[in-house]
This record gives C-alpha cells, sequence and structure tokens, in this order.
C-alpha cells in the first residue's frame, strides 16, 4: 500500500479561481508526465522544487481539458518522503473530476483520509503528535488555537515530551544497574535523589494532562450559558451580543424551548454563548425537557450568566440561586440584573446578596459590560507562541498513565520496596511518554488518527 501512487484533490469542494490535485508515491512524475504535457520540458527531468506551465491532455484522445502549473518535489524533499507533483488548475470542480479520472486511469489510486500525513509519519518527517498537529492546524477557529497547533507542528511538545522521558530513561537505567550489582548493596542514584527527580516529572506530566482541559476551550470556544426565568432578557441579551436575531424573542412565556447556540469573538478569544429554555415550574412536557437541557448546559459551561429581571418580584431569586448552584460551582455564576432602563437593581441587588452586573440588554453600550466581563475572566485561556499543551485526549490519557506509575514509583519508594519493582514502574511510565510522541503505535491506534483528517491531507 505505501508503495502506490495516490492521489486526490486537496482543495475544499466548489468552484473557486484554483484547484490543486496531490499526487505522490514511486514513480508519480513519470505517471502525471502522462497527462502533462509541458511545452518547455517533460516533467521527468525537472529537478526538485521546480515548477512549470503546461496542459492537461487526455493521452487516448488527445483532448485538452485544462492548462495549469505542474510542481515537482523530489524524494526525500517532500512532504512524504516520496516523489510527489501538485498540480494547480483552474477551480472548476469539472475540470478538477476530469484530471483525477485520468490519474486513476494511468494507475494511481485515491487518497485516504490522512494517508499523506500517515506517509510523512512513516517516513520520519514528524512525530504522531506532530502529524495530529495537522489536524488541529486544519481545523483552528481563532488564533489561540492556531498558535497551540503550530508550536505542536514545529515540534515544541515533541521535545518536551522527549526530555522528560529521557530523564526516566537514565533513572530506570541506574536502577537497573543496581540490580546487576545487588550483592554489593550499592546505589548509583540515591534514593532521596531519585525521590526529588520522579517529583519533578510527575508534576509536568501531571501540568501537561491537565492542560488538556485549557486547550479544548481554546479550540472550541469558551462555553457560556445564559440562564435565568422566562422572559427576563437572556434571548435579547444574547442576540445584543451577536449583534442579530438570532433567538426569538416575544412577552410570551417558555418561546424558548431549547438550547441556542452561536460563537462570538471578544478580543480575539472564541466563547460559545448558549441560550437556554426559561427556567420555571410547568406541566408542559417539551419545555420541561428543554428545562433540563438548561441545567445540563449549566453544567458544561464555565461561566453561567444568571439573567435577573430588575422589574419582577425578588421573592423566587434564592431558589433559583440553589437550583444553578447544584450544577456548577458558585463561583461560576455571575448575576447579571437586566432591564435596569425600567427599574433601579437595588432590589434585586438585595435579595441575591452578591455583586452583579446591571445592564440593560436592549442598548448595545450596556452589554459592553458582559464583554468586558468575558474578556477579563478568560484572559488566561489564551495561548501565547511557543506554550506546549496537551491538545487531543490521546495525549492526556497517556500522560495520565505515565503520572500514575511516577506515583507508584514514589509510593514504592516511600516504603522501601526493592529496586526491580520500581524499575518496573519507571518502564512503564516511559512507555507511556512513547505512545504520546508515536514512538509505540498500533496498526489500530494510526487508522483511528487518520481516520478523522481530510482527504487531501
Amino acid at each position: 500500500m505505501t508503495n502506490d501512487i495516490i492521489a486526490a484533490i486537496a482543495t475544499a469542494p466548489g468552484r473557486a479561481a484554483q484547484g490543486v490535485i496531490k499526487v505522490c508515491g514511486p514513480g508519480s512524475i513519470d505517471l502525471v508526465e502522462k497527462i502533462f504535457r509541458s511545452p518547455k520540458a517533460p516533467l521527468s527531468t525537472l529537478e526538485g522544487y521546480r515548477a512549470t506551465y503546461g496542459w492537461i491532455v487526455d493521452p487516448a484522445n488527445g483532448e485538452r481539458i485544462d492548462d495549469g502549473m505542474a510542481l515537482v518535489y523530489r524524494a526525500p524533499h517532500s512532504y512524504t518522503g516520496e516523489d510527489t507533483v501538485e498540480l494547480t488548475l483552474h477551480g472548476n470542480p469539472l475540470i478538477l473530476s476530469l484530471s483525477m479520472q485520468l490519474l486513476l486511469d494511468q494507475g494511481a489510486r485515491l487518497a485516504e483520509p490522512g494517508e499523506y500525513t500517515r506517509r510523512a509519519f512513516a517516513a520520519g518527517k514528524m512525530d504522531l503528535s506532530q502529524a495530529e498537529a495537522v489536524a488541529d492546524i486544519v481545523a483552528s477557529e481563532n488564533r489561540a488555537a492556531l498558535r497551540l497547533s503550530v508550536t505542536q507542528m514545529r515540534g515544541g511538545f515533541r521535545d518536551k515530551i522527549r526530555g522528560l522521558r529521557d530523564q526516566l530513561i537514565d533513572l530506570a537505567s541506574l536502577i537497573e544497574l543496581e540490580l546487576d550489582f545487588s550483592e554489593e548493596d550499592v546505589e548509583f542514584v540515591p534514593r532521596e535523589e531519585l525521590t526529588r527527580k520522579c517529583q519533578e516529572i510527575l508534576r509536568e506530566t501531571t501540568e501537561l494532562a491537565d492542560s488538556y482541559r485549557v486547550s479544548q476551550v481554546i479550540k472550541e470556544g469558551i462555553p457560556i450559558a445564559i440562564v435565568g426565568e422566562t422572559n427576563v432578557g437572556k434571548s435579547t441579551l444574547l442576540n445584543t451580543l451577536l449583534g442579530e436575531d438570532k433567538a426569538i424573542v416575544s412577552d410570551i412565556h417558555g418561546t424558548t424551548r431549547d438550547t441556542i447556540e452561536d460563537t462570538l469573538y471578544i478580543r480575539g478569544q472564541q466563547f460559545r454563548i448558549i441560550d437556554t429554555a426559561g427556567i420555571r415550574t410547568t406541566e408542559d412536557t417539551i419545555e420541561n425537557i428543554g428545562i433540563e437541557r438548561s441545567f445540563a448546559a449549566v453544567k458544561k459551561a464555565a461561566l453561567t450568566l444568571w439573567v435577573i429581571d430588575a422589574t419582577k418580584d425578588t421573592t423566587g431569586l434564592g431558589a433559583m440561586y440553589r437550583s444553578l448552584a447544584e450544577h456548577t460551582e458558585p463561583e461560576r455564576i455571575v448575576p447579571v440584573i437586566n432591564k435596569c432602563d425600567l427599574a433601579g437593581p437595588e432590589q434585586a441587588q438585595q435579595a441575591i446578596g452578591t455583586t452583579a452586573l446591571t445592564i440593560s440588554a436592549r442598548e448595545r453600550g450596556s452589554v459592553e459590560k458582559v464583554k468586558d466581563l468575558l474578556s477579563q475572566r478568560f484572559d488566561a485561556y489564551q495561548a501565547e507562541v511557543g506554550d506546549v499543551m496537551v491538545t487531543n485526549l490521546r495525549q492526556a490519557n497517556a500522560l495520565a498513565e505515565a503520572s500514575e506509575h511516577l506515583q507508584g514509583v514514589l509510593e514504592k519508594l516511600d516504603l522501601g520496596l526493592s529496586g526491580d519493582l520500581i524499575a518496573q514502574d519507571l518502564r512503564a511510565a516511559t512507555a507511556d511518554l512513547a505512545t504520546v510522541i508515536g514512538e509505540v503505535t498500533t496498526d489500530n491506534l494510526l487508522h483511528n488518527i487518520f481516520a478523522n483528517f481530510c482527504i487531501g491531507k
């Protein structure tokens, strides 16, 4: 399979000014030459990193399909480490489809999802964490997520993991060397020093594993739930934040019966704003399902904006707060007193007994307070150039397992157990770190990872 010539359209579906077809594998340059005719020189004579103009021609009848450019890469100096040709043609889906069919007729096959990157991994062009970063770069929706992915693709994450793994290898080697001289009762590494180093490595692996939660928020957007009773202005707040009429606004109670979600960017940060069904006691089965989903959104949210109507009676606010506090931490609940253009916030402020934002959701200037709050509250959820974080669950799980084995080392050291038991945990932690960057893999693991890539990458 790895010696096959593969081809794929590498640009997004639809009409565009240009479309790109990638062809790679041993003999790919000669294969493309059968359908690409250059008036200057055959592709097979070009050096690597050279491009030439020519025509896509059906070799069966000599019909010209399109003109464009062919860029040649010669092994091992290409993305996959193999001979590669990139054809840049007009971005008409018909042209790209006809050109692809000509390549397949000459013996190429359609590339599988992620097959180019998998070949790059197999050729040693990148480790597994860098390969996963390629998919993250394609999927990045904000600047911070892109920074994380670029750092990982450039090897920053790999270098961090390799450094920790090398330290564990050194420690395990010394312990195993002691076992060879067990009759002489010699210590090649003092137990105090071994404990200190394992504690340092454990701290770093634990911090890296924990960074997965932050990286997911950065990649997917910070979830913010807007909750409250019916008709307090939740949907109006959502619409004003987004600058569009995303949710229906009505005086009728229970208008919103499901969660409504959209993305909001504030000073470069990505937020997922979730408007929820109004919380109240009702016999309506459908509305009750919506209320259950409201509480589910509160549970998942990084922050809950609890909207309170300044014009309404305040007797139920205590019960509402307790209901929300059952699904999230109190510090994640921010009271927002709305309709302050119609009534003063003092009564509601006194009833909830804590500091609250005071706004009028209809006024864009007033809602800027909410944006300022979100920006300041989540200022730490940023990624700077060079920041190293775990970006997927597979990596986080492997690091968590490494941390467990390191904790086992420390427990055995504390109990004064034998060196062979300590060495066993050190070897296991080393293997876990090797799994993170793909030095230990299985075919099933690789299939699951690359199956999520787009075709052409």
